[in-house]
């Protein structure tokens, strides 16, 4: 009996290494299909394989407990390209922004300390309020959690992502309508306070000049927004974020039409 169960306790242990040892190659293989995302893309359109293939595999890692924490970060990077650059097709869109959405809110309940999860469920969280609309986002109180998330992301780390809480108040700041009663907060001129640190915290990336151009130019600053937004023209696009940058200057190239 005493060498059936130590026979038993062998299998289990074996068969446990092997799942771990299956969850960190299909990691190490999910990260690599992320970082070729841009792979076969076409302009700011990218191709869905790579991209795919990195959620099937982080996917099956989150499940496993010495994997899941890392796999669920890359999960809601993965979710918001596919959505964002890859998918054209807005129901689709709506849901895989809806599986970020909730993804996100059940990390960052596990983790309320983490700056990465709150940051990229606030990235899916913008993406999926611009796909379903002002008046669902500010029914589903989506500005207000943002706010209070940049706030959080700010106080535990403000250099994260270069100064991303910066950025993301600053962005609901100046994208969320003023709603008497039900949303009275939002100001471009804290707006422009928030983008402006976001810009001078790190290295300004397109996203941020983008925002701050516009913001600004909603104040009469009509060439300090064309300088910036030429500075976001003029970039040549980082390889590690080729689509999402290349979409970064598509945007300033038509607000900059926009100015004229």
């Amino acid at each position: 009996m005493k060498v059936q169960m130590l026979i038993r306790l062998f299998l289990i242990f074996f068969c446990l290494s092997m799942m771990i040892a299956s969850a960190k190659a299909g990691m190490k293989e999910g990260i690599d299909y992320y970082n070729k995302r841009h792979e076969g893309a076409n302009g700011e359109l990218a191709s869905a394989f790579n991209i795919s293939n990195a959620i099937e595999h982080f996917s099956r890692a989150i499940k496993i407990s010495e994997t899941k924490k890392e796999a669920a970060l890359y999960l809601l990077k993965s979710y918001y390209y596919k959505a964002e650059f890859a998918i054209q097709d807005e129901e689709e869109q709506k849901r895989i922004f809806n599986e970020g959405k909730a993804l996100g809110e059940k990390y960052i309940k596990d983790y309320p300390d983490s700056v990465e999860y709150r940051y990229w469920y606030l990235v899916n969280l913008g993406s999926w309020a611009q796909v379903y609309g002002i008046l669902t986002a500010a029914r589903e109180g989506v500005a207000d959690q943002m706010k209070i998330h940049s706030e959080t992301i700010i106080e535990l780390d403000p250099e994260y992502e270069d100064g991303g809480g910066y950025f993301m108040l600053g962005a609901v700041h100046y994208k969320s309508p003023y709603i008497p009663f039900l949303l009275s907060w939002p100001d471009n001129d804290d707006a422009i306070k928030f983008l402006q640190l976001a810009h001078d915290t790190g290295e300004a990336t397109l996203n941020q000049k983008n925002y701050l151009a516009q913001a600004i130019f909603k104040e009469g600053q009509t060439e300090m927004a064309k300088r910036l937004l030429n500075e976001v023209i003029n970039a040549v696009p980082n390889p590690d974020d080729l689509v999402e940058e290349l979409d970064d200057i598509k945007e300033a190239y038509q607000l900059l039409e926009d100015l004229y």
